[in-house]
């Protein structure tokens, strides 16, 4: 009888939260927002929270926010680089932030994101079905990584700064056999490396 080894052999590099949003134009199907949301519990960076922000709303221009700035630098190195580099520059201000939440997965989530400029909104509701992504290390082409997470979908998707309301829709799609959208919370998400 074969046995299994019930441990990945890879190593850990981060295990928390990386839920995001992704807009698009109906009409020209260009990405009109780009948000990445961190809620990291372990790291070699440390704990903390962090959102890389792109959108129509910061005239395209990125903008990083944290209550830990080691961990926003360890994580443009060591994932963002790979996810989308606009987010990797490593000049780029950290503007420091707090970073609190509410409500229910079976109904609505919001992430509210506050600096001394900025108030952002970032708000999931009308969920599909979790599972589990599954991509194991080395198996995505140019990317060592590994990476488990519960992705729960939204078919829709808002995000706000000082009020003002992103423009474009969250898009519905595939992953393997599973119904997903551009628009997840990502909860329980670890990264491996071999």
């Amino acid at each position: 009888m074969a046995t299994t080894n019930p441990t990945d052999p890879n190593k850990i590099r981060l295990t928390g939260e990386n839920s995001f949003i992704r807009l698009s134009d109906d009409a020209s199907k260009e990405e009109t927002t780009r948000a990445s949301h961190w809620r990291v519990l372990w790291s070699p960076g440390g704990t903390g929270h962090v959102l890389f922000l792109q959108s129509e709303l910061t005239d395209n221009e990125v903008q990083i926010y944290s209550d830990n700035i080691a961990l926003t630098r360890w994580l443009q190195d060591e994932i963002e680089s790979l996810l989308h580099p606009a987010f990797a520059d490593q000049t780029m201000q950290v503007v420091d932030a707090e970073f609190t939440r509410k409500g229910d997965p079976s109904t609505f989530w919001t992430e509210t994101i506050i600096s001394d400029e900025a108030e952002i909104a970032m708000t999931w509701h009308d969920f599909m079905e979790p599972y589990m992504l599954v991509v194991p290390a080395g198996s995505a082409s140019g990317r060592p990584h590994g990476v488990y997470s519960c992705f729960i979908p939204a078919r829709k998707a808002q995000l706000t700064i000082n009020g003002d309301v992103a423009t474009g829709n969250v898009s519905t799609d595939r992953r393997g056999d599973k119904d997903s959208s551009s628009a997840c919370l990502a909860w329980s998400e670890t990264w491996v490396r071999p």
